[in-house]
């Protein structure tokens, strides 16, 4: 066993206790009584010096050119993924905190990388104004940064999710201060410090700590300009609420339950139903934008389950460090009764309830957060697995007689993030996916190994506000500004 990891606050440059020196301590979800770390525990004064210190670095960072925070992002990008001895260090105890498998935090780590160099990329399309020449004057509308952001990042893909914001909102020219979910704040807050020390002081401010002691004091300060959160329902009306007491702008990413429909046409060959499987339970399902309720084409249902079902059985349920572990548990006791407490009801009403996967350490699923991952076959629409987020290894399936029924289900939902449609007529399937109610739509296949971080990604309904990736994602970042003077004047 490695000694506990311990993590500080960064603020104005430099790596700093709370002021009141207190910490928490974070176990691992896989044996929960074993201490992975202890992370610094924010207060109130903390909050008020770190937006204090982005606020005085913001002139300056504003005043760079794109090119050269383009540079500067390039940097970071390489020093966050090169090394890979630190970086495999580092994704070891990611898994240990957090409890997905060690593939996965390798992949989140590389996928942050990529995400600063592809900011860097829009350097030459940020620099070009728009310029209109019509009656009755001249006008140059241009961009400029907000000024500090508030970054609050979830704890099912924090390092992922952190490559949606950050390098986005250092592009446009902001100042941040990123507040990482508590109960993933190792890896998390390591990998922040590294970025931070590349920069000027006060650009990058880490704060970690609990939300409900802290969150506000960072959501509601006056100097804070804008807000990017991704979160539950819940907790981002709260965030609106308080921001909207200085008119702060947001972005709100709120989680989603995506449908996916499998039409009677859908290429099932190959290794369709190991992407079935991975858009339903990749990091044990807690990603915002899984495959959460599937719709099949009764001519292909009893197909689809039992392909599917093959698959989900092979997989190996355990320590997310063993190299043949292939998910591990839930992050936290909270969302593993959530899950639990959806078998548990569909089961009551007498459903055909099917709990998959192969347990080869059965002491360590029963001491740890653990879920096996589960089908649920024909799945009533009133079922709580159907009408609500999950956010576990668990997938209702349900058959469909016409596509206008299977686009009819999709879209009765309060959520509108993702969906996919499954159809080896592309044509059809895009067709189809235009109708759907969601920001983002894939096509034969749905989630993080599909995603094109180019396009902007977001939700409509209760899924959010505002849209985070690609150039719409650096954008948001601004506000507009438009310069007018007399017909011929403006160069």
């Amino acid at each position: 066993m490695t000694d506990p990891v311990e993590t500080l606050l960064y603020i104005d440059g430099a790596a700093t206790a709370a002021s009141d020196g207190g910490s928490y301590d974070i176990f691992n979800p896989a044996r929960p009584g074993e201490l992975v770390g202890r992370a610094a525990a924010g207060t109130p004064d903390d909050v008020d010096r770190a937006v204090k210190a982005a606020h005085a670095a913001f002139p300056a960072w504003a005043s760079l050119g794109y090119e050269q925070r383009g540079a500067l992002l390039r940097k970071v990008a390489a020093a966050i993924t090169q090394d890979m001895a630190e970086v495999d260090a580092r994704a070891r105890l990611f898994t240990r905190e957090h409890g997905k498998i060690l593939r996965e935090t390798h992949l989140e780590i590389s996928r942050l990388g990529e995400r600063f160099v592809q900011s860097a990329n829009y350097a030459e399309r940020l620099a070009r104004d728009e310029m209109i020449r019509a009656a009755p004057n001249d006008t140059i509308i241009t961009r400029q940064p907000r000024g500090v952001a508030a970054l609050v990042v979830p704890w099912n893909w924090p390092l992922a999710i952190l490559g949606a914001k950050l390098p986005q909102a250092l592009m446009a020219g902001n100042t941040v201060v990123v507040k990482p979910s508590a109960n993933s704040a190792l890896a998390p807050t390591l990998t922040l410090h590294r970025i931070a020390e590349l920069l000027p002081p006060g650009v990058v401010n880490i704060l970690t700590g609990s939300a409900s002691r802290i969150g506000d004091a960072i959501i509601g300060h006056p100097l804070v300009r804008y807000v990017n959160f991704t979160g539950s329902v819940d907790v981002g009306r709260h965030v609106m609420t308080v921001a909207a007491r200085n008119i702060t702008p947001v972005t709100l990413e709120l989680g989603g339950n995506d449908a996916g429909l499998v039409l009677h046409d859908a290429d099932l060959s190959g290794d369709a139903f190991h992407r079935l499987y991975r858009a339903a339970f990749m990091s044990t399902g807690q990603i915002c934008f899984a495959l959460k309720r599937l719709y099949v084409h009764r001519s292909r249902f009893a197909q689809v389950v039992d392909g599917l079902r093959a698959v989900v059985d092979a997989q190996v349920i355990g320590d997310g460090l063993l190299p043949e572990t292939t998910m591990g548990p839930m992050n936290n006791a909270k969302q593993l009764k959530v899950v639990t407490d959806m078998i548990a009801q569909a089961r009551a009403k007498g459903h055909n309830v099917i709990e998959l996967g192969q347990v080869p350490d059965p002491a360590l699923y029963a001491q740890g957060y653990f879920q096996r991952p589960t089908l649920v076959i024909d799945a009533d629409p009133s079922l709580s697995v159907v009408r609500d987020e999950q956010f576990g290894p668990i997938l209702p399936i349900m058959p469909f007689d016409t596509e206008d029924q299977a686009l009819a289900l999709a879209n009765d939902d309060q959520f509108g993030l993702a969906s996919s449609v499954w159809s080896a007529d592309i044509d059809r399937a895009v067709a189809l996916a235009r109708r759907i109610e969601a920001g983002y739509s894939f096509i034969n296949a749905h989630g993080p190994s599909a995603q094109d971080g180019n396009g902007p990604f977001g939700g409509f309904k209760k899924s959010g506000i505002g849209r985070n990736f690609g150039y719409e994602g650096v954008i948001q970042f601004q506000g507009y500004h438009s310069i007018t003077a007399a017909p011929g004047s403006l160069a």
